[in-house]
This record gives structure tokens, C-alpha cells and sequence, in this order.
């Protein structure tokens, strides 16, 4: 038997193995944690939507909705908290509406940040994410816990599969009370969402309940939009850490929510 010496954490094949996917796994969490808590980076707001908006594409007018947004969004930050605390533009880091949002914040001579997914074809960073700040993840459960941890605010633009996935991944976050404070959700463009996803049948059926409707606001101008994001985020403490999946859990109504804790 041959002598090997050489460290675990050293051994690329091993690392690659099925033995190792949990060191995997922890270290998609710690590699971000670290880098944002340098970057000192502890508030985003996020912008999900497909990839595959091109400008010629019978919604491509959503691209420049979220360009702009993404630019007012940054600017507002920016006047409200110039401490360099201020909240920071995120995408899933490919194409379409994700690079619209990360173009905007750099219009608006901001940071944003890229959170991408190693995928077969289509997805490939976008030029316009932040020197330093384009996370590559190889599990999209891992991806889909960093976009909620620091999300302050969440705009879903038309999407498929991977929208759908991320939205819904939300507001059943929101719907369990896993989240505290409660993430705004904004729906932009309450005609495609109201075609794709018949949320009041759903509650026809009793499969959820009316007030779950208020877990999220449909919005269909980049005003209203600015509106809604600014309304819900004018008292929110930015020196409280996010709290994801607390292990404490308040059941008296009334009650105090969840400690920081993660």
C-alpha cells in the first residue's frame, strides 16, 4: 500500500468526490460570508428574471424596467446611507434581466453584486457585477440561501422555470415565518405574472390562504415600483444582522420574531 501523504484538503480529487460534497456544500457559505463581511456588504436588494431576454424579445422592454430600477434603487441608497452601508444591487449574475440589474447599479456608480450557477449553455457572468463580487455556486440551494439572507427587498421580472423556482422558494419562506424581518416581494409586470400564475385560484381552491396575497405586490412602472421599495424599507435597521431559518421560532401571536440568530 503506498504511502500518501498529502493533506485532505489538498487532495483535488478528493474534494471532487461524492465523500466530500459536504465540505462542498460548507464551503459555498463560508466563501461568500467571508468576502461580503470584508466588502462589508450586509443589505441587498435582489433582482431575479430570465436570462434569456434579448432586447428583440416580445419583453424585452422589461431589460430597460430593470436597468433603470436597478440605477434608482443605488442612487436613493446611496443619498439616504452614504456611509458605505448603503443596500447593493444583486443578480443571479448571467444575462437578460440579471445583467440589466447589475448594468444599472454600475450606471449609477455603484457596487452590485453576481451570484452565478454553474450551468451547462446559458449562464455565464455578466461584465457589469463588481470586481470581486461574482460568487460561482455549483448547488442552487446554496445560491438560493445567500439571495435571501441579505435580501432587504426582492423584484421578480418575467421569468421561467428558475424564476418561478426562486419566487415561490420565497414566499414559502415568507408564508412559514422562516424570514425576519418579512422580505417585500414585487411582482413587475402584473400582466405576465397574473397569465403564468393564477394566484387567486389558488386560494379558490384553499390551498392557501387570502392574506397569503399580501406576501407580495404586483407593480407595473418603475415609479411604483421605487414607491413600494421605499415605503417598505424607510424604518429598516441596518444594524440588525438578517435572520434565515432562526432555530428560534415564536408561536404567541404578538409575540417578538425570531432572534438574529442564523
Amino acid at each position: 500500500m503506498g504511502n500518501n501523504k498529502e493533506l485532505a484538503y489538498h487532495d483535488y480529487q478528493f474534494l471532487e468526490s461524492d465523500p466530500a460534497r459536504p465540505i462542498r456544500i460548507l464551503a459555498e457559505y463560508l466563501k461568500p460570508m467571508a468576502a461580503l463581511e470584508q466588502e462589508g456588504i450586509t443589505d441587498t436588494v435582489v433582482f431575479f428574471g430570465s436570462a434569456r431576454l434579448k432586447e428583440k424579445h416580445p419583453l424585452g422592454r422589461y431589460l430597460g424596467a430593470a436597468r433603470e430600477l436597478a440605477k434608482r434603487v443605488t442612487l436613493w441608497s446611496q443619498s439616504q446611507w452614504n456611509n458605505g452601508h448603503s443596500l447593493v444591487v444583486c443578480s443571479g449574475g448571467g444575462g437578460g434581466i440579471m445583467e440589466a440589474a447589475n448594468q444599472g447599479a454600475t450606471d449609477a456608480g455603484g457596487r452590485s453584486l453576481g451570484l452565478n450557477i454553474g450551468l451547462p449553455h446559458e449562464q455565464r457572468p455578466n461584465p457589469y457585477i463588481s470586481e470581486g463580487l461574482v460568487f460561482e455556486f455549483r448547488y442552487f440551494f446554496m445560491r438560493k440561501l445567500w439571495f435571501a439572507h441579505l435580501a432587504r427587498a426582492i423584484v421578480i421580472f418575467p421569468g421561467g422555470f428558475g424564476t418561478l423556482d426562486e419566487l415561490f422558494e420565497v414566499l414559502t419562506l415568507s408564508q412559514t415565518q422562516k424570514l425576519h424581518p418579512r422580505i417585500p416581494v414585487l411582482l413587475y409586470g402584473q400582466e405576465y405574472w397574473q397569465d403564468i400564475v393564477n394566484f387567486d385560484a389558488l386560494v379558490r381552491h384553499g390551498m392557501i390562504a387570502p392574506e397569503d396575497l399580501e406576501l407580495f405586490h404586483f407593480v407595473n412602472s418603475v415609479p411604483e415600483a421605487m414607491s413600494v421599495i421605499q415605503c417598505e424599507l424607510a424604518n429598516y435597521d441596518r444594524r440588525k444582522v438578517p435572520s434565515f431559518a432562526s432555530s428560534c421560532y415564536c408561536e404567541e401571536e404578538g409575540a417578538e420574531g425570531p432572534s438574529p440568530e442564523v
